[in-house]
C-alpha cells in the first residue's frame, strides 16, 4: 500500500541514468582541479603512471578487481556480480566519451567550483540510485554495498573506508611512479569524508518519493 503513494521507475532506466551521470560526475570532479573523485583516483593513478591505456580503460579493469575481490569472499560465483562488470565496461566508456567534450568547456575559477559541486552530487545522487535500481550496478558502487552486507558494518562507515582507502592507494601509486601526488585535491578528501553519508541522506529522500521495479522481477 505504501507504494501506491510513490512514483514508479524502472530499475533498467535508473542503471542506464547512472552510468551516464556517474561517468559525467568523474569527469567534471577531475576536471575542476580539485581532485577526481576517490571512485576513480586509483584508475586514474594507472592512467598516470602506465598512460598505454586510458583512464576509462583502467577504470574497468579496477571494476574488474573488485568483482573479483567480493567473488573470493563470497566463496562462491554470485552472476549478477559478472553482470556488474559489464555495467562497469559500460561506465567506462562513458568516461572516455565525457572526456572528450568536457575538454571544450571553460575553466575559470568560479567555473570551477560549480563543476565540483555539480560532479559531487552527481556522483553521490548517482551511488544512492545505484543501490535502489534493483539491477546489476557499477563495481564501484557495488563493492562498498556488498562488502557493508558481509561484514556487517554500516553502508556509511563502508564507503567511507573504501574512498580513504582508494586515496592512499592513489598517493602511492603517484609517488613511486610519478615522484609527485597527481589527481589528489582538497576536492577528492572533502569527497572521500563526506560522501558516504550524503549518498544515505539522498537515498532516504528517494526512498520517501520512489521504489523501483525491474522487468525481470516475477509478477
Amino acid at each position: 500500500m505504501k507504494n501506491l503513494q510513490k512514483i514508479k521507475i524502472h530499475g533498467e532506466l535508473a542503471l542506464a541514468a547512472v552510468i551516464v551521470l556517474n561517468s559525467l560526475g568523474v569527469v567534471l570532479m577531475l576536471y575542476s582541479g580539485s581532485g577526481i573523485s576517490a571512485i576513480s583516483s586509483v584508475p586514474y593513478a594507472f592512467s598516470l603512471a602506465l598512460p598505454f591505456f586510458s583512464l576509462g580503460t583502467w577504470t574497468y579493469i579496477f571494476q574488474g578487481l573488485l568483482v573479483l575481490s567480493l567473488l573470493i569472499l563470497q566463496k562462491k560465483l554470485v552472476w549478477p556480480y559478472l553482470f556488474s562488470f559489464i555495467v562497469g565496461f559500460a561506465f567506462g566508456v562513458f568516461v572516455d566519451i565525457h572526456e572528450l567534450w568536457t575538454a571544450l568547456l571553460p575553466r575559470t575559477m568560479a567555473l570551477r567550483i560549480i563543476y565540483f559541486l555539480i560532479g559531487y552530487l552527481l556522483i553521490a545522487f548517482g551511488i544512492a540510485l545505484s543501490n535502489r535500481c534493483r539491477m546489476p550496478i557499477i563495481p564501484t558502487d557495488l563493492f562498498p554495498r556488498e562488502f557493508s552486507k558481509i561484514t556487517g558494518l554500516t553502508y556509511a562507515k563502508t564507503k567511507i573506508t573504501f574512498d580513504v582507502t582508494c586515496l592512499a592507494a592513489t598517493a602511492l601509486i603517484t609517488l613511486i611512479a610519478l615522484k609527485h601526488l597527481s589527481g589528489l585535491g582538497i576536492g577528492t578528501v572533502a569527497a572521500a569524508f563526506t560522501m558516504g553519508k550524503a549518498i544515505s541522506e539522498i537515498g532516504k529522500l528517494i526512498d520517501r518519493k520512489f521504489y523501483f521495479v525491474s522487468f525481470l522481477d516475477k509478477d
